[in-house]
C-alpha cells in the first residue's frame, strides 16, 4: 500500500485498497449525477483514472535510486539530486475490457508511456459481454474476440474497469490471462471507480492474488445496522447490487454513458 495515499479502513483483506480522498469522491459524485452527460462525463473519467493510476504506481510499482544532474550542476558541486523514483524498466500491460474499459485503459496506457519506458508498455483489448436470462438478470459472462500482444512474463497487468459490480467479467478475463496467455505476470491489479462487497467477495475467492484499487465502495442495499459497522465486518450481510445486478447507489451504466450508446 502506498505511503502517499489515505485509504478506507475495512475488513476485506490486505489486497483491497479503497481510497479515502474527498476530492476524488467529489468528482466521482458529480460523475454519477443524472445531469452529467458528454463531454463532461468523459473528462471526469479521465481525471479520476489519472489519480487512481497514481495511487497504483506509488503502491505497486518498484522504485529505484537515481542520481539526476540538474541545471545547477554547471555552477555548483551540489547540483545533483539523489532520491527514489519509479523504476522505468518495469514492464506493464493495461487491458481494455470493452466497452466501459476502453477510455480508462487508454488513459492508463498514455500515462504509463509518459512515466516508464514506453518500449515496455502494452495495451491489450478483450471483448466481454454480460449474459442475461429472460428476466434480465446476469447469469454469466462471455469472452469474445481479443487482441493480446504477447507475453505477460514479469509484467504488472492492469485492469482499468470502472464498475466493479458482480466481478464476473474481470474474473473471467484474469482466468484467461493465467491459463491462455504466455508468461507469469508479476502482479494483477484492478483499477475501479466503484466496487461492491459482492465484487470483492467473488474476486478474493477466485483470484486471491488480485490487488484491487478503487475510489468508492457502494453497499447501498445493506440495512442501517450493517452500514453502521466497519466495512467488511458483516460482509455476508452487505448488499451493493439490485436484483438485476446493478450497483446501488452506483451511477448507471458507465459504458453506455462513455459512448452515448444505449443498446
Amino acid at each position: 500500500m502506498s505511503q502517499y495515499e489515505q485509504y478506507l479502513d475495512h475488513a476485506y483483506g490486505p489486497n483491497v485498497h479503497i481510497l479515502s480522498d474527498t476530492f476524488l469522491l467529489t468528482r466521482l459524485g458529480t460523475l454519477c449525477e443524472e445531469a452529467t452527460t458528454q463531454p463532461a462525463f468523459n473528462e471526469i473519467v479521465c481525471d479520476l483514472y489519472r489519480f487512481l493510476l497514481r495511487a497504483v504506481l506509488n503502491g505497486e510499482f518498484p522504485m529505484t535510486e537515481r542520481h539526476i544532474r540538474t541545471r545547477m550542476a554547471s555552477i555548483s558541486q551540489h547540483g545533483v539530486w539523489t532520491g527514489h523514483v519509479l523504476d522505468a524498466k518495469t514492464p506493464a500491460v493495461t487491458v481494455d475490457i470493452l466497452r466501459a474499459g476502453s477510455l480508462p485503459s487508454q488513459i492508463c496506457f498514455d500515462y504509463l508511456n509518459k512515466t516508464l519506458d514506453p518500449r515496455l508498455i502494452r495495451q491489450d483489448h478483450v471483448v466481454m459481454a454480460r449474459q442475461t436470462n429472460a428476466s434480465g438478470q446476469v447469469i454469466g459472462t462471455h469472452l469474445g474476440d481479443s487482441k493480446i500482444g504477447g507475453s505477460v512474463d514479469g509484467a504488472i497487468v492492469l485492469f482499468p474497469d470502472p464498475m466493479g459490480a458482480t466481478g464476473g467479467s474481470i474474473a473471467r478475463v484474469i482466468h484467461h490471462y493465467k491459463e491462455k496467455v504466455e508468461g507469469k505476470a508479476k502482479k494483477y491489479v484492478a483499477l475501479n471507480l466503484i466496487i461492491t462487497p459482492e465484487y470483492i467477495r467473488r474476486l478474493t475467492r477466485e483470484h486471491p492474488d488480485l490487488i484491487v484499487y478503487a475510489i468508492r465502495l457502494d453497499r447501498g442495499g445493506s440495512s442501517p445496522a450493517v452500514l453502521q459497522e466497519r466495512p467488511g465486518v458483516r460482509w455476508e450481510e452487505e448488499i451493493g447490487l439490485t436484483d438485476m445486478q446493478y450497483i446501488i447507489p452506483g451511477g448507471g451504466g458507465f459504458g453506455e454513458l462513455m459512448n452515448n450508446s444505449y443498446c
